[in-house]
């Protein structure tokens, strides 16, 4: 939780954000099968939703889903903000690692992918894995992070870089198919209907 409120201190002091609503575009994205959202705010500029297996809770989870709208904020790069989030990831945590997955246009949206890891959280006591999506969109700024509170062995696979093959993650099936309905996640133009 203590990375969080970091990530998320940083995170609103990027450039660019202003008081707004989504009207343009929306973020498409399924909530994972037993899950349940936990907790939803909005702080400033920030729309915030936590979802959990539906057993857990936002203070004792082993598994997290977590959706940032930054409306407004239109200067930030995906780049950007994985670069902040990376240094802010290696200072926190002492032996971290961070590596990219991928980065690029879906929809006419810039994108990036990566991975921080975290052997040991020195408030939980647990590893924490966590991959993030950060989406650049013509109205706002989009970061969806799906994060484990165990080890998914990929400090194996950011020294092999296996992690760009999602067939060589060493976790459970159940937990590939979260993490890549995550990785699909999406804007789009045109409002909900």
């Amino acid at each position: 939780m203590k990375l969080f409120r970091i990530f998320l201190s940083l995170l609103l002091a990027l450039p660019g954000a202003c008081l707004a609503e989504l009207a343009n575009e929306n973020l498409l994205q399924n909530m994972p099968d037993g899950y349940k959202v936990d907790f939803q705010t909005r702080q400033g500029n920030m729309l915030l939703k936590e979802m959990v297996p539906r057993a857990q809770t936002v203070k004792n989870w082993t598994e997290m889903l977590t959706t940032q709208i930054f409306l407004s904020m239109k200067n930030a790069t995906p780049e950007q903000f994985q670069t902040r989030m990376e240094k802010s990831w290696l200072v926190a945590c002492k032996d971290g690692g961070v590596a990219s997955v991928t980065k690029g246009e879906e929809n006419g949206y810039a994108f990036s992918i990566w991975l921080q890891t975290c052997p040991l959280n020195q408030s939980t006591g647990k590893p924490e894995v966590t991959f993030f999506k950060a989406i650049k969109g013509n109205d706002s700024f989009y970061l969806v992070q799906k994060a484990f509170k165990f080890d998914l062995g990929c400090p194996k696979m950011l020294q092999n870089n296996q992690f760009l093959s999602p067939k060589k993650w060493p976790y459970l099936p159940e937990q590939e198919n979260v993490v890549l309905r995550f990785m699909i996640s999406r804007i789009v133009t045109g409002t909900s209907s």
